[in-house]
């Protein structure tokens, strides 16, 4: 049984904001937002981390990047986004499904961390 709150989510099977679905990849607002444009980006496919990638799996992040994109002008900021994708515990990560947050809205500093 898959417990991932991603996969139940692309399933239809656990509520969420969609804003943007494709047969690769799905988008939808975070629960809990860290700028007024919050929205994460996540492949159908289920795989965990960034390291847990194959070659077959690039075309795949192609798609997502491309979700990005048409997220930031659905949002009227396509101008000025930031595309964060955590890898691990150590570095953030908290759900174990690739995930881009979207994050606009704002200013964003730098360094982020």
């Amino acid at each position: 049984m898959n417990t991932c709150i991603f996969c139940k989510i692309i399933e239809g099977k656990a509520p969420a904001k969609i804003v943007y679905e494709s047969d690769q990849v799905v988008a939808f607002h975070d629960i809990h937002p860290k700028a007024p444009v919050h929205i994460l980006i996540v492949p159908r496919k289920h795989i965990p981390r960034i390291a847990d990638l194959e070659p077959e799996d690039h075309g795949i992040m192609g798609e997502v990047i491309g979700a990005a994109k048409a997220v930031a002008e659905q949002f009227g900021v396509g101008d000025g986004f930031r595309l964060v994708v955590n890898n691990g515990a150590i570095a953030g990560q908290s759900v174990f499904h690739i995930h881009f947050h979207l994050l606009a809205g704002r200013c964003l500093g730098w360094p982020p961390g």
